[in-house]
């Protein structure tokens, strides 16, 4: 069973009911959180499926990080992830090595230590590596709805990080941004952009991620998100070697 440790922070499987629901609580937290309804859990028809990973401040048990795992035999099953329920995904139903979606990665709003990130890394790591996973994907998301907040962070994706011909998500969802349209003569500051983009989706772009050349307007959670892949088969070596150390 994945388990890390590392620093003042341990990663681990959830191992019962009240190790979800501790997951559910910071995700609303992050996620749905409001005056009116400062606490409560964000849940969905997905969680029974997935495998929910929590990072741990060791001394006081505090949860800082979570995340949940779907995995598939291969791209035939991509139909079954969250993500399809948002992207026309036909594309990758011709992937042929195991994958996993990661979704609902969030970290405490009250916790800004980097090294938070890195040990959900080193966690993903393990557990890419023992699973034997062939590729990586999910939904990066942005806070807010507002696209123009995001513009030079969209043209950089454009301009760079787009997914190859053929794996690329096409439109699904009724409310969309078309970037990769919209932005195709826009050149991006790469300053604002890289202010703009998701920590997270940041990580998987070092690694040679990419994305959707557009991005959903989800309502219900307040966010842009865009479709993330990354073929572990991809990652530069010296990155490889770096997220196995962290793994460690």
């Amino acid at each position: 069973m994945l388990s890390l440790r590392k620093g003042r922070y341990v990663a681990r499987l959830a191992e019962s009911p009240a190790d979800v629901e501790a997951a559910q609580s910071l995700r609303y937290l992050s996620f749905r959180a409001s005056d009116d309804a400062p606490a409560g859990l964000d849940t969905d028809r997905f969680d029974p499926q997935c495998r929910h990973v929590l990072v741990e401040e060791q001394r006081s048990g505090t949860l800082v990080c979570c995340f949940r795992l779907l995995p598939l035999k291969g791209g035939a099953e991509i139909g079954q992830s969250y993500s399809a329920q948002y992207y026309e995904l036909s594309a990758l139903q011709q992937f042929d090595g195991p994958m996993v979606e990661m979704g609902r990665f969030c970290i405490h709003p009250d916790w800004r230590d980097p090294d938070i990130l890195r040990v959900a890394w080193g966690a993903m790591t393990r557990f890419v590596d023992e699973e034997g996973v062939e590729m990586l994907f999910g939904c990066s998301s942005f806070k807010g709805t507002e696209a123009e907040a995001y513009m030079d962070a969209f043209a950089l994706l454009k301009e760079r990080h787009l997914a190859p011909p053929r794996w690329l998500p096409r439109v699904k969802a009724p409310n969309v941004v078309r970037f990769g349209q919209m932005l195709r003569l826009c050149k991006p500051d790469a300053k604002r952009a890289m202010l703009g983009m998701p920590p997270l989706l940041r990580s998987y772009l070092v690694m040679g991620g990419w994305v959707s050349d557009h991005a959903v307007v989800d309502r219900d959670l307040n966010t842009l998100h865009v479709f993330t892949g990354l073929e572990i088969r991809a990652i530069p070596a010296a990155r490889k070697r770096l997220l196995r150390a962290a793994a460690g």
